[in-house]
């Protein structure tokens, strides 16, 4: 098993057997909750601000883009189906059919060097912008909007899952579940993920003996179609300043 499966699958079982979710608890104003609360008001942990990616694991796979046909690293297993998929990437083709942006959908564009923000659009839903391909996702909280056309970053449902802790403290995950996505790549040179794909994250903060505050983005990618089988990530970012620099970057297939 690797580490980074591994990591998942650990965070996964703590969040399962310690967690609570916290806003359909709220909305119905349960025992001892009071006052029905919003997403933003019962927030587990506190995930907004600008955060820069801190890239020391995969760095040739996520600095640059990585070579036709290269899947090696990160416990990627892929299909007979998917290796052709791979072997046929074509940036030129991509370029011409209108899809730069098909390395900067949801599965791909946390693993891209850059910063990140985090904020609340509204009561109920968090918005997470990536200078990488000036990408916007939405996480929403409770019952999300009717699913509209797949899309490159498809339709993310949120909820808190609480650890139990002292009065006061915060401490918990944000899970993320992802579907409803277009046909898109994991890695920019082509590897794929079918539109039956389903993504699922967990945000963790940590704070470091330095001061500073860190954020780990843990993914699992469900994609029987193209991998043998599951795909588990880990990415980490570094909480900037208030009023850092801000630079999106238009999509790139190259």
């Amino acid at each position: 098993m690797s580490a980074r499966r591994d990591t998942f699958r650990r965070l996964a079982v703590v969040a399962a057997q310690l967690a609570v979710p916290m806003f359909g608890a709220a909305q119905q104003g349960g025992r001892g909750l009071g006052p029905a609360q919003s997403a933003r008001g019962t927030a587990a942990i506190d995930v907004t601000g600008t955060w820069v990616s801190v890239v020391t694991e995969e760095w040739v796979s996520r600095m640059v883009t990585p070579k036709k046909g290269y899947v090696r690293g990160g416990g990627i297993h892929v299909t007979p189906e998917g290796m052709k998929l791979v072997n046929a990437w074509d940036p030129a083709r991509d370029e011409a059919a209108g899809e730069q942006c098909k390395g900067y959908g949801a599965v791909g564009v946390t693993r891209l060097p850059g910063r990140v923000r985090l904020s609340w659009q509204d009561e109920t839903t968090l918005k997470a912008e990536f200078e990488a391909g000036n990408q916007v996702r939405l996480f929403h909280f409770g019952a999300a909007p009717a699913a509209g056309a797949p899309s490159w970053q498809g339709q993310s449902v949120a909820q808190w899952e609480r650890a139990v802790a002292a009065a006061g403290q915060r401490e918990g995950n944000l899970k993320v579940t992802t579907t409803n996505l277009r046909a898109q790549y994991a890695r920019k040179n082509g590897l794929p993920v079918s539109a039956s794909a389903k993504l699922t994250e967990y945000l963790h903060t940590l704070q470091a003996p330095t001061g500073d505050t860190w954020l780990s983005w843990i993914g699992e990618l469900e994609e029987p179609l193209y991998y043998l089988e599951p795909y588990h990530y880990s990415w980490q970012f570094k909480k900037l300043p208030a009023n850092s620099p801000w630079t999106p970057e238009p999509c790139s297939a190259r």
